[in-house]
C-alpha cells in the first residue's frame, strides 16, 4: 500500500476578502505575498472563516487559482470542497484537484442530520476518496454543522489509504479520535485553543484561525512544543489562548477579519448577512492584542 501523504504543521485557514460584497482577490493576493514568508506550513482555503458557504462556485474557484498561484513552494494547500450530497462533493473535489491542490477537506453534511448515521458518514467519505486523485481529509466542525463525527466513523475512515487525516474542532473528542485512527492518519486541532493539548495527545499540527492574523506566534507553539521547550509552549499557548478566546471565541468570522487588519493584513468585513464589528468591539480585541504582547 502506497504510504500516505503526511501532514504537519500549522496551517491558517484563510479568509476570503470582500469589497463591497465582491471577492478582492488583489487583497487575497496581498495577503498571500506576506503569508509565503511566514513559517506557515499552509494553508486551509475556502473553511468557515473562508465563508465557503457565502460563496458562488466560481468565487471559490478564483480564490482556490490565488493561493495556488501565490503560496509559497514549500507551503501546502487544503481546499474545503464539501457539499450536501456526495456526487456535488465528488464533482468539485475533482475540479480541485485538476486545479493542483494537496488535499480536499470535507465537512460533514448536515442538513439531514437525523439520517446521518455512522453508516451514511462512512460511506460518503469512502466513496469521495474512491473517486478523487488527491489525499481527502475529514473536517469535523459540529459548532457550526451540529454534526460531531462518531469515533466509530473515525476508526473506520482512517483505514482507507486515500483519507489521511482530519480537521477537528469538536469538544472533548480528540483523545477517542487518536485512540482509535490508524498510525498513520494525522488529526490537526481545529483552534489554537486546544493545539497544546492535542499535541500532547498525538495531533500532528492545527488549522487555526488565529494565524491569520498571528501566523509567527502560532507557529512558534508548535515548533517549542515540537522541540521539547514544553514550558514555553505552555506560557506560550496561554497567552493565544485568551487572545483568541477574545477574536474567534466572542466574534467569529468578523472578529478573525478585525484581527488581522490589526496583525498588518487585509481583512474587511465578512458578507452579509453577518455583520461587521461595532467601534466597541474593535477596541474590545485592540485591548486583547495588546495585552498579549502581539
Amino acid at each position: 500500500m502506497e504510504m500516505k501523504k503526511k501532514l504537519s504543521g500549522i496551517f491558517a485557514p484563510i479568509t476570503t476578502p470582500f469589497v463591497n460584497e465582491d471577492v478582492s482577490l488583489e487583497h487575497l493576493k496581498a495577503n498571500m505575498l506576506k503569508y509565503r514568508n511566514t513559517g506557515l506550513a499552509g494553508f486551509f482555503a475556502l473553511g468557515s472563516n473562508g465563508e465557503n458557504k457565502s460563496l458562488a462556485e466560481d468565487e471559490k474557484l478564483k480564490v482556490l487559482e490565488v493561493v495556488l498561484h501565490e503560496k509559497a513552494e514549500r507551503q501546502l494547500l487544503m481546499a474545503g470542497t464539501g457539499y450536501e450530497s456526495t456526487r456535488q462533493t465528488i464533482a468539485f473535489s475533482k475540479k480541485v484537484a485538476e486545479m493542483g491542490a494537496d488535499f480536499v477537506s470535507v465537512v460533514t453534511p448536515s442538513y439531514f442530520k437525523k439520517r446521518l448515521t455512522d453508516e451514511a458518514m462512512t460511506g460518503y467519505y469512502i466513496d469521495i476518496a474512491d473517486a478523487v486523485s488527491v489525499p481527502v481529509l475529514a473536517y469535523n466542525a459540529p459548532g457550526f454543522t451540529g454534526m460531531t463525527l462518531s469515533a466509530k466513523v473515525v476508526e473506520k475512515i482512517s483505514q482507507h489509504p486515500n483519507i489521511v487525516g482530519m480537521k477537528d474542532t469538536s469538544a472533548g473528542n480528540m483523545s477517542s479520535y487518536l485512540d482509535v485512527c490508524s498510525d498513520d492518519f494525522d488529526i490537526l486541532a481545529g483552534t489554537i485553543s486546544t493545539l497544546f493539548t492535542a499535541m500532547s495527545l498525538g495531533a500532528s499540527g492545527g488549522v487555526v484561525s488565529l494565524a491569520n492574523a498571528f501566523p509567527n506566534p502560532c507557529c512558534e507553539l508548535y515548533e517549542k512544543f515540537n522541540s521539547g521547550d514544553l514550558v514555553g509552549a505552555r506560557q506560550l499557548h496561554f497567552r493565544l489562548f485568551r487572545l483568541n478566546r477574545s477574536v474567534s471565541g466572542s466574534f467569529g468570522v468578523a472578529g478573525v477579519k478585525y484581527a488581522m487588519e490589526v496583525g498588518g493584513y487585509y481583512g474587511g468585513d465578512p458578507r452579509l448577512p453577518l455583520l461587521p464589528l461595532s467601534d466597541d468591539n474593535k477596541k474590545d480585541i485592540c485591548n486583547a492584542v495588546a495585552k498579549a504582547g502581539l
